[in-house]
């Protein structure tokens, strides 16, 4: 038997924000069916200064005493995550929508070595950030953090992940590995990329029915 209220942290991806399109949409979908909803900034007002570390700092203090449901998107998937191996008892479920397993090494795949070698030596590169709408610069402790943490968190709650067969950023091979060794994982492949804006409703659809399953009065 589940409480009769449920709080879920959405957590955004890279280089994105609390108003993104799908922190909002899960938001206002969330909140319908009686959700209460927390979107923190990952961030925190330092995106030069992110961390893996910090990230996981952060969630572990906004989580509190109850289980919590997580839902991630992209490098939010994969810091749930890893927080959710780490503290099995904080986290109920998770929703993952193309989670960035193993995202130290998306980044050193991603960068000719001339590239990664210029951002360790300067201590900053300049990103894309998605949502601020500039270029800002990012700081070499991300790589440096992230290379301490495992490609592939075994966290064992149920799960259910979407992922797009035309994801170019974050390959789809990495869910279907996750799902085929963790059978409480449910895994949803979708024909679309890696922000799957263009399937929101058919990953709400599925979300739904996942989280309320076992919601019972008491």
């Amino acid at each position: 038997m589940l409480p009769e209220r449920l709080r879920v942290l959405y957590l955004h991806g890279f280089a994105s924000s609390p108003r993104s399109r799908k922190a909002t949409f899960f938001e206002e979908r969330l909140k319908s069916i009686g959700f209460d909803v927390d979107i923190p900034d990952l961030a925190q007002s330092d995106f030069r200064g992110l961390t893996i570390s910090g990230q996981i700092r952060l969630l572990d203090g906004l989580a509190g005493r109850e289980p919590v449901i997580l839902i991630g998107s992209s490098l939010g998937g994969y810091v749930g995550s890893l927080y959710a191996a780490r503290y099995p008892e904080r986290v109920s479920k998770l929703i993952l929508l193309a989670p960035a397993f193993h995202f130290a090494d998306l980044w050193k795949s991603e960068l000719p070595p001339e590239q990664l070698a210029a951002w360790r030596e300067n201590g900053t590169i300049s990103v894309y950030h998605y949502g601020e709408g500039r270029c800002m610069p990012i700081g070499y402790q991300l790589i440096e953090d992230a290379t301490r943490f495992e490609p592939s968190p075994d966290f064992r709650q149920p799960a259910l992940i979407f992922h797009g067969n035309q994801d170019r950023s974050v390959p789809v091979q990495f869910s279907i590995d996750f799902a085929g060794s963790h059978p409480d994982a449910q895994l949803v492949c979708l024909e679309s990329g890696h922000e799957l804006t263009d399937v929101l409703d058919r990953i709400w659809e599925r979300s739904e029915k996942f989280l309320l399953e076992g919601r019972l009065a008491n």
